[in-house]
């Protein structure tokens, strides 16, 4: 059997519609704790989560990763757990 090479288009293609996951602010958690807790969940190194907390600090929420339904929705929950307040959301 002759296997078929999948390209990153063609991944992209099969996948059908995006999805975004959103952070919202509060004012409860620390910028140290949404900082931990995306570099956790959502494999952000340091430099990346710190830039998505100021972010959702300053305009309310930050779409901070995006991809398929199913994955987000694991790392929303995940978020959520923790105590922060995250959606997915159609592109």
């Amino acid at each position: 059997m002759k296997e078929k090479t999948l390209h990153r288009d063609d991944r992209l293609k099969s996948e059908g519609e995006r999805f975004t996951l959103i952070l919202y602010n509060d004012e409860v958690n620390t910028f140290d704790h949404v900082i931990k807790s995306l570099v956790e969940v959502c494999g952000h190194d340091s430099t990346q989560a710190e830039q998505c907390a100021l972010i959702v600090h300053l305009k309310g929420s930050c779409d901070i990763k995006s991809g398929i339904r199913e994955v987000l929705q694991v790392m929303s929950n995940s978020l959520n757990a923790k105590g922060l307040n995250s959606r997915v959301q159609s592109m």
